[in-house]
């Protein structure tokens, strides 16, 4: 499932974007080490205020690495303790703060997780929380960091249930759930503020997905889309939250079709579908980050579930893009990424051999 997740009519009423004609300054790289066969390549996360760019490679043998890359293109890799090396083990490297600081997790040979935290001298910490599994598909997973470099994140226990964890720069930990949760449900978070409030996903026992924030002082309020499904896998997924509590993310209605939303400090939900986004199971409009000024980063996927990449300014305006070379089969494309406060995005393309690619997105 695409995820790294109102009737048709209903969201296109509150569609108000208009799309711009501007073209911007679009720079592709590839980590050198990364692998050019099928399902290999360059996959680029987060990215900070000075353009530094965190996230992860697939080497010729399917194996993670994690790597950066600084505003003037330079490429350094790196690889975390302990991470397995067989097909899709490895470091993974997905958030970074603007002192440089990376969040992240590995997958070690009996394909467990270990979360870790890189300081920009290098310097690597294991993260693993007290109660995480050590099994197959378990563990403790960083996945975003603030500018303090508190980092949420989530962990999967011996029965494999998935429980919120923050952890302080100092190294104290803090778990919880967004509500009772069994066995392959749980608390996800993706996302934390420099407030300290994070939004993420929970997965009830109907297998149905609810958009959570838990506010710095622990409070949790629960985000359900107005016409967001109300079946297995079908639900609400908030997958960034800005300094003021804005948050972004995306649904998936009765259709299993994509549509995005933006959720406001004060409760307010409000949707919008991309142009041109398909409008069929698995398409439509996924957005993904959000910046301080309100813009969002995300992609949509069309009626030949091809993906391409947009940016939605705060008044709703709505920019497509297509990076060079993106495919244009199924299942290739442009998808969105981190977006930092200048409006840079960082992403991944997929070319018509299914091998990925980073891209800098100038606004």
């Amino acid at each position: 499932m695409r995820i790294g997740l109102a009737a048709i009519c209903a969201v296109c009423l509150c569609l108000l974007s208009v799309e711009t004609l501007a073209a911007p300054v679009i720079t592709t790289f590839d980590v050198p080490q990364a692998g050019t066969g099928t399902y290999e390549g360059t996959l680029s996360g987060g990215i900070n205020k000075s353009g530094t760019i965190s996230g992860d490679y697939l080497d010729a043998s399917l194996v993670y690495h994690g790597f950066l890359r600084s505003s003037d293109g330079t490429i350094s890799t790196f690889d975390a303790p302990g991470g397995g090396t067989f097909s899709y083990q490895g470091t993974l490297a997905g958030s970074i703060n603007n002192a440089g600081t990376i969040a992240g997790y590995t997958v070690d040979a009996n394909n467990a997780d270990h979360g870790f935290v890189r300081a920009p001298d290098g310097t690597i910490t294991p993260i693993d929380i007290h109660g995480a599994g050590t099994g197959p598909n378990q563990g403790t997973a960083a996945i975003s960091i603030n500018a303090g470099g508190t980092i949420a994140g989530f962990y999967i226990d011996a029965r494999h249930a998935a429980h919120g964890f923050v952890r302080g720069p100092g190294g104290g930990i803090t778990r919880f759930d967004a509500a009772p949760s069994g066995p392959n449900q749980g608390t996800l978070p993706a996302s934390i503020n420099a407030g300290g409030a994070v939004a993420g996903i929970y997965l009830d026992a109907g297998m149905v997905y609810h958009g959570f924030v838990r506010a710095a002082n622990g409070a949790i309020t629960m985000i359900d889309a107005p016409g967001a499904g109300t079946t297995k896998f079908q639900g609400t997924f908030a997958t960034g939250i800005n300094k003021s509590g804005t948050i972004t993310g995306y649904y998936l209605d009765a259709n299993s079709a994509y549509h995005g939303f933006v959720y406001d400090a004060s409760g307010n939900i409000t949707s919008f579908d991309a142009p041109s986004a398909g409008a069929g199971g698995q398409q439509g409009t996924l957005a993904g980050t959000i910046n301080d000024a309100g813009k969002i980063a995300g992609y949509y996927v069309d009626a030949h579930k091809v993906d391409h990449g947009f940016v939605r300014a705060a008044n709703g305006t709505i920019t497509r893009f297509n990076v060079m070379g993106a495919g244009t089969i199924a299942l290739t494309g442009t998808t969105g990424g981190g977006i930092n406060n200048s409006g840079v995005i960082s992403g991944t393309y997929v070319d018509n051999n299914h091998v990925s690619h980073g891209y800098v997105r100038m606004p």
